[in-house]
């Protein structure tokens, strides 16, 4: 039965993003029921394909990630996929109507990430980083508002800052393994090879400020979705904040996390504000 099986893809989906995430697996069980799965479903897809891109070295990652581009088309074509993954995405993408230009961009920036090491000009990280990161807000964003176009509307430019401030977080806390093992740069502004103060505080600040518009943002979202997202802001914004107390020579030499004991307490004091319509 294909509905026993589209419930297996989902359940895939659930667990690739327990398994590879949990700071975005908790944020994501404090969704509402009725739209949890489909970000699973989000997440499943855009984590495959950077798998591809950023840890099959020893595999032939260019035909790996051709032969992912074709059945993700193929999947939604037809409406059906073999891989899990693609058939759980495939089946939000058709719910929500997800613009294909959005999955189009995405899988242009990881593309990118098969060969392409520096992003030296604004205009060049600025698109790798619509493509690999504002794209997934607003797929996001699509399933919370859930056909409401005026609302999607004033809310993409906030979505699109959100994600954009993951994104960076993310680039800066595992600067270690994207430039000494994949070789690759992405802050333009900046110079990695002698990260100094300076050069870390151009960084920040441009992350402070996508986190100020795209807080704007969470607070006119429906109440089924706020608070999780809102849970993923807080931990984001407490990675920033232990990103912003580290030496540079550090954030070079190791991952910085932040402890299950303060995400504990970040979601509780998420919850208690959510509670007190703060949010």
């Amino acid at each position: 039965m294909k509905v026993l099986y589209d419930e297996v893809s989902q359940q895939c989906s659930e667990l690739v993003t327990k398994r590879y995430s949990t700071s975005f697996s908790l944020a994501t069980r404090m969704l509402s029921k009725e739209i949890r799965s489909h970000i699973y479903n989000i997440y499943g897809f855009v984590r495959f394909a950077d798998e591809i891109v950023d840890s099959f070295h020893d595999f032939p990652k260019e035909v790996l990630f051709k032969r992912f581009s074709e059945d993700l088309e193929a999947s939604l074509t037809h409406k059906i996929s073999l891989n899990p993954i693609l058939n759980a995405f495939q089946m939000t993408y058709h719910r929500f109507g997800i613009p294909k230009e959005l999955v189009d961009s995405f899988m242009r920036s990881m593309e990118l990430d098969l060969h392409k090491t520096e992003y030296l000009t604004k205009e060049e990280y600025k698109a790798y980083i619509y493509g690999s990161a504002d794209v997934v807000g607003l797929m996001c964003l699509k399933v919370f508002l859930d056909g409401d176009e005026g609302a999607y509307n004033t809310l993409k430019s906030p979505a699109m800052s959100l994600g954009s401030a993951f994104q960076k977080v993310n680039f800066l806390r595992d600067l270690k393994a994207d430039y000494e093992s994949l070789g690759r740069t992405y802050f333009p502004d900046a110079n990695l090879e002698a990260l100094d103060e300076a050069s870390k505080d151009i960084i920040i600040r441009e992350i402070e400020n996508d986190f100020e518009e795209g807080f704007k943002g969470i607070k006119e979202l429906p109440v089924g979705s706020r608070f999780g997202v809102y849970t993923a802001y807080r931990y984001y914004k407490r990675l920033l904040d232990r990103l912003k107390a580290t030496p540079p020579l550090e954030i070079k030499n190791k991952r910085i996390r932040v402890p299950n004991y303060e995400k504990a307490g970040l979601l509780a004091q998420s919850y208690l504000e959510f509670k007190l319509q703060r949010i």
